[in-house]
């Protein structure tokens, strides 16, 4: 059962190197990396826990009778096992904990902003036949009716409903939706802004963090901030993926507001005049789980729109993928090699039984 304890240290060593690697790739392939290494690892975590916690647990004389078992045998074979099934079971059940806690916060988190938006409007299309953008009325509008009615304007047919709050403290972002139950309707993901951030920004810019917010809604986006949430509170090495994780997937949406409005540099004023206008007066309310254009390291975003980095070399990044790679692969045998393992030892406590009989 050696192999039993690499999936719970490989995440101090593939960490790093999913960072390392992550800062070389472009920001979607970076995101998927870094929520597919925190998926990957933070599994390998919970079956080592639970494959150390079962050894242990084959020792109790009632569960061996159950499975008929010699406890004899399994003592002898594995007298250390009670000790660190104990401790595996303890760090389980404060994982369990920690995990019903996440997710109960965000999803209290996501009801209250849900409670706090209007009735979801109509289509986007039902309001404007013509949803073109229309960056001169943008430039004009002032009036909260007016700005409301202009941001609509930007929506296309279809496209995820808008909610356009009422107050003076600025703030946007993607509020995901909610997947339909028995007895519940579903509701669709809404780009949520403040008309205080609306008038902070010219039209162009207005368009530009509009399509920063959808894009966060349809590449689902919250779905790797949860996952990264959950992987830290499971391993404490997988923490430092966080950080990275929501960077590149706001990077991820500059690019595609980017490329949607044709214009880098007015995505990059949006981004930076939006977080100006959100630090001067922030919104309290905004969950921690949804993206928003104006968070993550602001600085460095509108640099990497303005200036972006020339594509680098497969021989640059081949060393740390190959490392990182090996991490993942060497995880998941570990985990299948332990599983084998405790199998083969119930099998064999199983045949001490016969020959005890």
């Amino acid at each position: 059962m050696i192999a039993v304890w690499a999936p719970l240290l490989l995440p101090f060593l593939a960490a790093p190197l999913a960072r390392r690697l992550a800062d070389a790739l472009p920001p979607r392939a970076a995101a998927w990396m870094l929520a597919g290494t925190a998926a990957v690892l933070a599994v390998g975590t919970l079956c080592s826990l639970g494959l150390l916690a079962t050894a242990g647990l084959l020792q109790l004389p009632p569960v061996a009778a159950i499975g008929h078992l010699s406890l004899p045998w399994l003592t002898a074979a594995a007298p250390s096992a009670p000790p660190a099934a104990a401790a595996a079971g303890l760090v389980l059940a404060a994982l369990t904990a920690q995990a019903v806690r996440t997710a109960r916060r965000h999803r209290l988190e996501l009801r209250a902003a849900r409670a706090a938006l209007p009735a979801c409007p109509a289509a986007a299309d039902d309001r404007h036949p013509d949803t073109r953008p229309r960056h001169a009325t943008m430039r004009r509008a002032r009036t909260p009716q007016a700005v409301l009615a202009c941001a609509h304007a930007l929506l296309q047919p279809g496209e995820h409903p808008l909610a356009v709050l009422d107050d003076e403290r600025a703030d946007a972002f993607a509020l995901p939706g909610r997947l339909r139950r028995p007895g519940r309707p579903g509701e669709p993901g809404r780009i949520v802004v403040t008309s205080g951030m609306l008038r902070a920004l010219t039209g162009p810019e207005r368009a530009a963090l509009i399509a920063h917010e959808r894009a966060h809604l349809t590449a689902r986006h919250h779905v790797f901030l949860a996952l990264a949430e959950h992987a830290a509170d499971l391993h404490p090495a997988l923490r430092r993926l966080r950080a990275p994780l929501g960077y590149h997937l706001e990077r991820w949406a500059d690019e595609v507001a980017a490329a949607r409005v044709g214009d880098r540099a007015v995505t990059a004023r949006a981004v930076g005049r939006a977080a100006l206008a959100a630090s001067h007066s922030p919104w309290p309310t905004r969950p921690r789980l949804v993206p928003a254009a104006h968070s993550g390291p602001v600085p460095r975003r509108v640099a990497a729109l303005l200036q972006p980095r020339p594509a680098t070399t497969g021989a640059r990044l081949r060393p740390a993928a190959i490392a990182l790679a090996a991490c993942l692969a060497l995880s998941t045998a570990a985990t299948l090699e332990a599983t084998a393992d405790l199998h083969h030892t119930v099998e064999a406590a199983q045949r001490g039984t016969g020959a005890e009989r």
